[in-house]
């Protein structure tokens, strides 16, 4: 008898499992956690870690999918069009999620880490971009919000590196009317 994924069982053991590796990656970079680490902290057998996760890397893309998820609040996002509110809000959540980071998964992680935050933005973005844009071809969209979730991203990592004296808020506010007027000129052409 097979369980389902939405079974309450199955979601708090995930969670529980997700939970303990969060725990032990504020206590220990990532590439010295083990499967074992994890099963003893979240109390649970290796047979019940692989039910939930093909590996330590595929719990680790996925916790960190749904803690950027949270970080987004992306039904707030998803319901709304594209304005500099909503951008100011994105970054700030994208750049928190990055502080929050920066303390657990070390170097060398770096690459999934974006690449992470680059899909669920694109996810976000193009959605935003439909809200605004029923009758625009899809496929334009599509390059729209890669275009956005790679400039937004960028503008994080240049935020991290050279501008932390700045409050994240006021750092991407300054490109907020270029952003915009980009957007509106797209609507002209």
């Amino acid at each position: 008898m097979s369980q389902s994924k939405t079974d309450p069982r199955v979601v708090r053991t995930r969670k529980l499992i997700m939970e303990a590796f969060v725990d032990l990656s504020s206590k220990k970079e990532f590439k010295d956690i083990t499967v074992k680490d994890i099963t003893t902290e979240a109390m649970i057998n290796r047979a019940t870690f692989y039910y939930h996760f093909e590996d330590i890397y595929d719990l680790l893309e996925k916790a960190l999918s749904e803690v950027l998820l949270i970080n987004l609040d992306c039904h707030n996002f998803e319901e709304n069009g594209i304005n500099g509110d909503s951008i100011v809000l994105i970054f700030k959540a994208i750049t928190n999620f990055q502080k929050t980071l920066s303390n657990r998964c070390h170097r060398g992680y770096e690459d999934t880490i974006a690449r992470i935050i680059r899909e669920q933005l694109e996810v976000i973005f193009y959605k935003m971009l439909l809200k605004q844009n029923t009758e625009e071809e899809n496929e334009a969209l599509k390059i729209a919000a890669v275009m956005l979730s790679w400039g937004i991203y960028g503008a994080s990592v240049e935020w991290r590196r050279n501008s932390r004296e700045i409050l994240p808020d006021e750092f991407i506010k300054s490109a907020i009317p270029y952003m915009m007027t980009g957007i509106k000129f797209s609507k002209l052409g």
